[in-house]
């Protein structure tokens, strides 16, 4: 009877080493998962600034073509409504004549 407790107590024991070797090893693995979280999630805060800021000078970078643009477009403007002037002047000079 001895014989079959001391064997239960060695197995007993041995499941015992074997569960504080799992539980170290799950110990490490989450020291590592938590700096990798940690890791990533500061490589994410940085994109997110990033990404804003790229936003940002899209919205400026759109704002000033929109004004080159129209800018461009006034010109040609005055130019075709200072040529429809003169030869508005040309026609009231003829019909002065």
């Amino acid at each position: 009877m001895t014989t079959e407790l001391e064997e239960v107590i060695i197995n007993l024991s041995k499941s015992i080493e074997g569960l504080k070797e799992q539980y170290n090893k799950v110990l490490i693995d989450n020291k590592k998962l938590s700096s990798e979280l940690q890791s990533l999630t500061e490589q994410f805060k940085n994109k997110e600034k990033e990404n804003e800021s790229l936003i940002g000078n899209y919205e400026s970078l759109k704002m000033a073509k929109s004004i080159a643009v129209s800018s461009g477009d006034s010109h040609d403007a005055k130019i075709k409504i200072n040529r429809l002037v003169r030869e508005i002047d040309k026609c009231v000079s003829l019909l002065n004549r």
